[in-house]
């Protein structure tokens, strides 16, 4: 058995699942959050749209730290770059992957640099 497909398809279930719940419109848009082994990515997102309104990546910071640390201050970024936009109301969609850790630390980051969800 392919055990890297059973894992896939295991996490497109639960991201699924997760954004059947949640949409972003144009005044409250959708924080998408994606993790890999070495780094984080954040966008926001109108799903009226269908467009990326701004996004930001782990590979911008000029800081050095941990990826718990890193995820924060990649929070407090993609907050600031919201308010330069006019954002203040967010939906966060933590996708397949659970709440804890770097993603928890990214949503801690978002709400310090001031935005809502």
């Amino acid at each position: 058995m392919n055990w890297h497909k059973f894992r896939q398809q295991k996490r497109d279930r639960i991201h699924k699942k997760v954004r059947k719940k949640i949409n972003g419109t144009a005044e409250r848009p959708r924080l998408s959050v994606y993790r890999s082994n070495t780094n984080m990515y954040a966008q926001i997102i109108d799903d009226e749209k269908s467009i990326t309104i701004l996004s930001a990546n782990a590979k911008e910071l000029k800081s050095k730290g941990t990826k718990k640390e890193l995820a924060k201050e990649l929070g407090v970024l993609i907050a600031k770059k919201a308010k330069d936009k006019k954002i203040t109301k967010i939906v966060f969609d933590r996708g397949a992957f659970r709440y804890h850790g770097r993603v928890r630390a990214l949503a801690e980051g978002v709400r310090e640099g001031g935005l809502e969800f």
